[in-house]
């Protein structure tokens, strides 16, 4: 399976990222220094891309058939893509308070740690749906890496779980009310930009 190893404070950086928007508390101290050069059309959906694409730590084949499903689906293409992305299970799980990153979100549905409506899924990409219970497995509830005084639960307190999912943090808990709509995305990314790059 490929991985991405680029370090993270480094990729954010170079896409104009703020870490927390990845769950990072770090900042980084260097500026990046770019060349008085304007970007070019294709530079500008490329990097857009390239954000998304970090972001949600998918790689490119799994991306690109996102956008393919995206474009045979009723609805504004971008609108689609981004509503696809965030109903990743990894991205859920993020999003409910349950991981500190998007990185960390994905090896937990990786090791088994959580249930979609009482049954197992280890599979990061699965698409929750409006209605899906999802909650970290009952033997697990009462880990270290979630209840001890620098774990998960304790990093998370203060994030904002989005409108369209309802988190209980003491019971490991959370429910998929509704599809995301886009202006409750709160990623730095045009869409837009991407839909253009693709149907080139």
């Amino acid at each position: 399976m490929a991985v991405n190893r680029v370090p993270v404070l480094k990729r954010c950086r170079s896409l104009g990222i703020e870490p927390q928007q990845l769950g990072y508390d770090k900042k980084s101290k260097r500026e990046l220094k770019r060349s008085g050069r304007k970007i070019s059309e294709y530079g500008q959906q490329l990097r857009e891309k390239q954000k998304a694409k970090f972001i949600y730590g998918v790689l490119e084949k799994p991306f690109r058939n996102y956008y393919k499903k995206a474009d045979r689906m009723s609805g504004m293409t971008g609108d689609n893509l981004m509503r696809m992305l965030e109903l990743r299970l990894d991205n859920v799980i993020f999003r409910l308070g349950f991981a500190r990153t998007r990185r960390e979100a994905r090896q937990i549905v990786d090791h088994k740690h959580v249930l979609v409506n009482g049954k197992c899924v280890n599979i990061p990409s699965y698409q929750c749906k409006a209605g899906d219970r999802i909650e970290i497995r009952e033997k697990k509830k009462s880990s270290p890496r979630y209840r001890a005084e620098n774990g998960i639960i304790a990093a998370t307190e203060g994030r904002t779980v989005p409108t369209w999912l309802e988190a209980d943090s003491d019971k490991l808990e959370g429910f998929v009310k509704d599809a995301p709509a886009r202006d409750a995305i709160d990623v730095p990314v045009n869409e837009m930009l991407i839909v253009e790059l693709y149907s080139k």
